[in-house]
Formats: C-alpha cells, sequence, structure tokens
C-alpha cells in the first residue's frame, strides 16, 4: 500500500487489509511518501491501537521520492509468496478477499495474477457499479493486455511474486501498474472473479483531474518505455501501433488547444504551404502575390 495526502482515506483502506480472515500470514507494506497532511498522525494512531497492528510493516520516507520510486521500493519489500495492491485512497469490502484470490493462485499454478470485479465510489459518495473497465471475453492472455489496455482495477489485484528485477523502463514509466501487470502476464494467464471485493474512489488518484494532453503525453511515454522493455515481437508490435495511436491523439489535442497559436495558422507557413501545392503552376502563384500586393 502507497500513500501520499491520504489523510480522509487511509484508515479505512488499512482496516480493509486488518479484517482479511486468511489461513495463511499477512504482512501489510505501507509505505508513505513524506505525505505532507496528517496521513501519518492517522497510520501512527493505528499502529498504537489496531489488534492486528503487528500485520503493519510501516515506511516513511524523510523527503518525498515519486510515485514510482515509493511503488518500487515497497514492492522490493514485499517477501511473500504473493502480493496484493491497494492504494491509501482505495479500500477492500470482503473480508475473504485475499483467501478466495490466493486459494485460486494456489490451485492453478497457470496463472499469475487474479482480480476481481470492483464498486466505484463517486465524489459525491455514491457507490455505482463499475463504469471505468470493461473486462473482455479473452481477458487471460498479454496480446489482450497489450491490445485492449488497462481492465484491470489495482485494488482487486493479487499476483506472484515472481518479478526480482525491476527494469528501469518501469521506473520511468508514469503508469506503474500497467506496465507491472504486462511483466507478469509474460510468465502466466490472468484470473477475473466475477464478486465485488473492493471499492476504486474515483475523482482522487493520481491521474485525476488531469488534462487530456497530460493523459495523452502520459500514455505516449508509457508505450515507449513498454518497446523498450518487451522482447516478443507480437506484442511489441501490438504496443507500437498503440503508440502511433496515442501520437496522433496528442496531435490533435494539440491543434484542438492551440488552434489560434498552432504554427500551421501562421501567415508565413501559410504561404510556404501555397507554393509547395502550386509550384508546377507559377502563374497561379504569380496572381496570388498580385492579388496580395493590390490589397
Amino acid at each position: 500500500m502507497i500513500t501520499y495526502g491520504h489523510e480522509k482515506y487511509i484508515r479505512k483502506a488499512i482496516e480493509g487489509v486488518l479484517m482479511q480472515e486468511c489461513n495463511f500470514e499477512v504482512e501489510l507494506i505501507l509505505a508513505n511518501d513524506c505525505s505532507p497532511d496528517q496521513t501519518d498522525e492517522v497510520i501512527q494512531e493505528i499502529l498504537l491501537n489496531h489488534p492486528k497492528a503487528s500485520w503493519i510493516k510501516y515506511f516513511k520516507h524523510e523527503k518525498n521520492t515519486g510515485m514510482m520510486p515509493n511503488f518500487i521500493d515497497a514492492l522490493k519489500k514485499c517477501k511473500g509468496k504473493y502480493v496484493a495492491l491497494c492504494e491509501g485512497d482505495d479500500y477492500w469490502t470482503d473480508p475473504f478477499k485475499l483467501q478466495k484470490q490466493v486459494d485460486f493462485l494456489e490451485a492453478n499454478p497457470d496463472y499469475v495474477l487474479c482480480f476481481h470485479q470492483v464498486n466505484i465510489l463517486k465524489p459525491d459518495g455514491e457507490i455505482v457499479d463499475d463504469f471505468i473497465t470493461k473486462v473482455p471475453d479473452n481477458y487471460k492472455t498479454i496480446e489482450t493486455l497489450a491490445r485492449l489496455g488497462n481492465y484491470i482495477h489495482t485494488p482487486s489485484v493479487v499476483f506472484r511474486n515472481i518479478i526480482n528485477d525491476y527494469p528501469f523502463e518501469f521506473k520511468n514509466s508514469p503508469i506503474g501498474d500497467f506496465f507491472l501487470y504486462m511483466m507478469l502476464a509474460q510468465h502466466g494467464k490472468l484470473k477475473y472473479i466475477d464478486e465485488k471485493m473492493s471499492v476504486y474512489r474515483y475523482g482522487v488518484g493520481v491521474f485525476s483531474g488531469n488534462s487530456s494532453l497530460i493523459m495523452a503525453k502520459s500514455n505516449l511515454t508509457l508505450f515507449t518505455c513498454l518497446l523498450s522493455y518487451l522482447k516478443d515481437e507480437k506484442i511489441k508490435k501490438i504496443i507500437f501501433e498503440r503508440q502511433l495511436f496515442s501520437v496522433m491523439v496528442l496531435e490533435k489535442i494539440i491543434e484542438n488547444q492551440y488552434e489560434s497559436f498552432f504554427i500551421s495558422n501562421h501567415i508565413f507557413f501559410k504561404t510556404i504551404k501555397f507554393i509547395e501545392d502550386n509550384h508546377r503552376n507559377p502563374s497561379k502563384i504569380l496572381k496570388k502575390i498580385i492579388t496580395k500586393l493590390l490589397t
């Protein structure tokens, strides 16, 4: 569990973990990236008073390191056979969530990751069905994940703790969860459980409220990092196609947002474009010049 500025939410997130009923040991790696609010005070109170506080290993950075360094540092501290994810603004709702997911992975060694359905908590407090993601029929393979993007909510994930080294591309990716799932999906299939066992807070995450331009740039950087990391040519081709599409989206966003300032509207470049289009018809160019001079 990574947290930053989650004073209002961290208690519910922690309690969702500590309420788990399991026939195995649970360790909560809790990484606070030097939150500027009262997140640390809330955590300290839980450490002092909760009957299951011994489950928690708490780490607080003295300086803010950033989301990805904090995420990677927390992942490296996970020593269990399986790792579950829940960021500090989301929370689990089913006390048997971990047991169900670990039982499945124990019985199915060809699967590397298990995720499930979630509810969405809107900013106005209403809890609704998931309107953000749609799990496709053929969701189990890395090909589908690469082609359709992230249909896995972070607080629903349990995966095998098999990644020993995190590449520099992962460290530089602005979107950590999808990159992690792609790394894992190279080693096995994905399993979806059609049960609502956690809640995702809509509108408070790291990308919530960001402009379409920032999101487009983040996607483009993500695909660039994945292309550098991946070895399978088939998967790289899928990501490359998505990268090209992201370039087109980014270009369109820039045109729409900065149309009045966009370089193609400048009179100089309009003139160059006119000459390029009519270089085989000099009389048309001359007529255009004379017209401009007379007006």
